[in-house]
């Protein structure tokens, strides 16, 4: 129970109970949001990946790569990555919680020995532990989820869900059949939709086609040519792939008469969206925590295309 107390200094009359107010923090600044139970960042995760439904695999990606567990999220912010630009904003929005799809630390396995020196790294751990941030890896569960949470926000924006056909068994959502085009009116149409500026593509730009496979991010050669070989495959939407793996492979199918083709959109355009729904996915988990997409933003420009 608190009792007000006044004591008397010259002047003025104080109060013990503004005194005390005035050296310790207010609640409010460790909750939430008005009406929320404040939640720490290992609280939130949990609660994200039992949302998923998936089961994590014992080697995954998916923990935390910078900051105190015990944090009290004050907002969270999904990204591709968290560049120093979505750093920024979300420290501007008020957000400690990145959920990020991919690395923090420029590899997989975000292992740090190799910048343990490096002027870039210790500025950006400099910045996250300022801010009191806490970075989390939001990859292997999400893809795990049916449907894959990436592919979900991709197929959304890519305008394809009207046109999905089962595929494989277990590969759901990733092979569609649309109406009639041409390669490159198909890669057009995906550089609009999202916003691309450095699309590359093997193949005839007018081969007609309408049957397409979607691999996001860095899938690999094995999933790559695995969808290329299908007889229901004449093109191949990925991320990125080693050009003398699929690339050249996809370039001799062409050249041998065969109907295939192959857009490359970058690591980033394919998955990226996938991250953008994220965001809408969670926020009914955590209802009145603020939460937002912050894109990362394709990193490269080219000559015709600067900004």
């Amino acid at each position: 129970m608190l009792r007000f107390v006044s004591l008397p200094i010259p002047g003025r009359v104080v109060s013990l109970a503004l005194l005390f107010a005035a050296c310790t923090p207010s609640l409010s600044a460790q909750a939430t949001t008005p009406g929320t139970t404040p939640l720490t960042a290992t609280q939130a995760i949990d609660r994200i990946v039992k949302a998923t439904g998936a089961t994590p695999p014992d080697n995954a990606v998916d923990t935390i790569k910078a900051g105190e567990p015990s944090t009290v999220v004050t907002g969270v912010v999904t990204t591709f990555t968290p560049t120093m630009d979505v750093l920024r904003k979300a420290v501007a929005a008020g957000a400690n919680l990145i959920v990020t799809h991919e690395p923090t630390f420029y590899n997989h396995l975000d292992q740090t020995t190799l910048f343990a020196d490096d002027p870039v790294f210790k500025e950006k751990l400099a910045y996250i532990q300022e801010h009191h941030l806490v970075v989390w890896r939001f990859h292997d569960t999400w893809h795990l989820r049916r449907p894959d949470g990436i592919a979900e926000g991709f197929v959304a924006q890519a305008g394809w869900r009207p046109y999905e056909n089962p595929g494989p068994e277990g590969e759901a959502g990733f092979f569609f059949t649309l109406p009639q085009t041409t390669v490159l009116a198909l890669a057009k149409d995906l550089q609009q939709r999202f916003h691309a500026r450095s699309i590359r593509i093997v193949g005839d730009p007018d081969l007609k086609i309408t049957k397409v496979a979607y691999r996001p991010g860095a899938s690999g050669e094995a999933k790559q040519v695995a969808a290329l070989e299908r007889d229901d495959v004449e093109v191949l939407v990925a991320g990125e792939a080693s050009e003398w793996e699929t690339v050249e492979y996809a370039r001799d199918a062409q050249l041998q008469g065969r109907k295939k083709a192959l857009i490359l959109l970058g690591h980033l355009t394919s998955e990226e969206a996938g991250m953008g729904y994220c965001a809408q996915w969670l926020r009914p988990l955590f209802p009145g925590l603020p939460i937002q997409f912050i894109p990362a933003s394709e990193p490269y420009w080219t000559p015709d295309r600067v900004r």
